[in-house]
């Protein structure tokens, strides 16, 4: 590992985020943000969403079901609950429960300029999720994992972030 990079530990919650500039109004930009089938449009891992318990539109504690995939994983569903819900400012959501998620996204919105600073953001834990199966296996190389993944998501992210500007400036 190169020495400038310091040790990641799941258990201390690593993440990653992305911000992109759209020329477009945050409202605009909410539209296809709170849209929880939009990535699947853009990313290579998540496939699709549906929403759970009768719910046909995000809002706070609103729970929709994940299908992803991944060639060392093969594919999984995940439940997903939606813990913050601001219009046209904040959409994030938890997966597998509020008490002890696996995982923390988040798209944030901003006016600025003439358009919106849009942030898409992930944070790992604190439970455990199907990366500490290679952890358990490899534990000597436990930073090394958590940065691939981190790689991982950050790409996908960048091409959603990406996929809307497309969608908003075209």
């Amino acid at each position: 590992m190169a020495a400038d990079l310091p040790e990641l530990r799941y258990d201390d919650g690593p993440g990653v985020e992305v911000e992109l500039f759209i020329d477009a109004a945050p409202g605009d930009v909410w539209a296809l943000v709170s849209d929880i089938q939009l990535p699947a449009r853009f990313g290579t891992e998540f496939l699709g969403a549906e929403f759970l318990d009768g719910a046909t539109a995000p809002a706070n504690g609103v729970r929709f079901l994940g299908r992803n995939q991944h060639p060392a994983a093969g594919e999984w569903v995940t439940a997903c609950t939606i813990d913050e819900f601001e219009p046209a400012r904040m959409f994030g959501y938890v997966v597998d429960g509020i008490d002890g998620p696996s995982s923390h996204w988040r798209f944030t919105l901003s006016a600025e300029r003439s358009g919106t600073r849009l942030t898409q953001g992930m944070r790992m834990g604190p439970a455990r999720s199907f990366i500490n199966v290679a952890i358990d296996s490899m534990p000597e190389k436990e930073s090394r994992i958590l940065r691939r993944r981190l790689g991982e998501h950050r790409a996908n992210m960048e091409a959603n972030l990406r996929g809307i500007k497309d969608l908003l400036e075209s």
